[in-house]
């Protein structure tokens, strides 16, 4: 199950790599101590819902890189996983493989070799200790990876997601064959306001005027909300929820949840996920998911009864802004997609790259201009939502 790590200077720094099938065979130390340095997105609890959750066919693997005395450094999720390769593709393209895959319904949906974290963001993809290098993680990886994608005939392998805090990585990732493409880019809000009150007063009055009148508009029909922490009992119904704005999506569609992700995740998680439950007078309306990383806040998904164009969204989002804000995040993760009305609230766009490769060097070359062939994402222009730079100020 293990193998020697590469020559020169990663096999200086690093022992061996070894990939794990299944949780349970992994050492709790050797796992939870490298997540301690990481994100609630990395620990074994979160992946262990994701798991028993059972979402499309994904299957899991566990890259542990041990130094020379036998210590893990670095810890990476991998799976499989059928994705469509033109996710991203304009309405033009997007309309005429609609067309096509009534007749071929899995044209251009291949299985693919993953690297990352399946449904959430973690930048960079891989929890590394500091006592080896990220250079020499990444080299380790990209080998396994590879090895992976040949023995699970995978023709395309993908290492997901790097933020601005992991673009130094971008030179490293091409000299190893990597294409380093755009993805759909991430939302965040820094929360620098003690009270939901000092965050409108910060809004100037454009923005202002113009949130206050969608939360009007949904006070008077009767809309309020309530922040739960045990919602595994709706687990059925909430999962409904998010199904009807997942099959109404026109952006991005690739998990699929199930109950068991939501009854799972509230069971195991504990006190750090909860859900806002919206109701128009006494029928529930819409949720929306939370999860708390440590002094972030991610918003995680939305659902809704009903799908409408109306203002109940914009009301969901300024209360998971509120929520936020009275919990005492620094920083709010408002995901991808529906960039208007996030960027309205005051979040900045935060762009994500991949780096993608084939699994052999003869396709290799094509392989990052046929994808931008194929997907185009998005490139919002950022707006100044508050009086001060210092409100709207994003960290990277």
């Amino acid at each position: 199950m293990s193998r020697p790590a590469s020559a020169g200077r990663l096999a200086r720094e690093l022992g061996t790599l070894e990939v794990f099938k299944s949780l349970d065979e992994i050492p709790a130390s050797d796992w939870d101590g490298l997540c301690a340095r990481g994100s609630v997105a990395m620990s074994r609890a979160f992946w262990d819902v994701i798991v028993r959750s059972e979402m499309n066919d994904f299957n899991y693997r566990y890259a542990i890189v041990y130094d020379d005395g036998g210590s893990p450094v670095g810890i990476a999720g991998v799976y499989t996983v059928t994705t469509d390769i033109a996710i991203f593709a304009p309405s033009v393209i997007r309309l005429a493989l609609d067309g096509v895959r009534n007749v071929f319904p899995s044209l251009l949906k291949w299985k693919m070799l993953e690297c990352g974290t399946p449904i959430t963001i973690s930048s960079p993809p891989y929890v590394c200790s500091g006592a080896a290098s990220d250079e020499a993680i990444i080299g380790a990886l990209n080998l396994e990876l590879r090895n992976l994608a040949k023995m699970e005939r995978c023709l395309i392998i993908v290492l997901r997601d790097f933020e601005p805090n992991a673009q130094g990585l971008r030179e490293h990732l091409c000299q190893l064959g990597y294409h380093w493409i755009d993805s759909l880019p991430n939302t965040y809000l820094d929360i620098h306001w003690s009270t939901p009150q000092k965050y409108l007063a910060a809004m100037r009055s454009y923005y202002r005027s113009k949130l206050n009148k969608h939360l009007k508009r949904n006070m008077d029909a009767g809309v309020r909300h309530e922040l739960v922490d045990d919602f595994a009992p709706l687990a059925d119904t909430l999962c409904a929820q998010w199904m009807v704005v997942h099959t109404h999506a026109s952006e991005f569609q690739r998990e699929v949840l199930t109950p068991t992700f939501y009854r799972e995740l509230s069971t195991r998680l504990g006190p750090l996920v909860k859900v806002i439950l919206f109701y128009r007078q006494e029928a529930l309306v819409g949720h929306a998911l939370l999860l708390i990383d440590g002094d972030l806040m991610r918003w995680l998904y939305v659902g809704r009864e009903v799908a409408e164009n109306d203002s109940l969204y914009i009301y969901i989002a300024h209360k998971v802004v509120e929520t936020a804000i009275l919990l005492g995040a620094k920083r709010l993760e408002m995901g991808l997609t529906t960039y208007p009305i996030k960027q309205d609230l005051g979040a900045k766009v935060v762009p994500i790259k991949l780096a993608i490769r084939s699994s052999g060097w003869l396709i290799n070359p094509f392989v990052g201009l046929g994808y931008a062939l194929l997907n185009k994402v998005p490139n919002p222009t950022q707006r100044q939502v508050f009086k001060s730079d210092a409100d709207g100020a994003a960290s990277s």
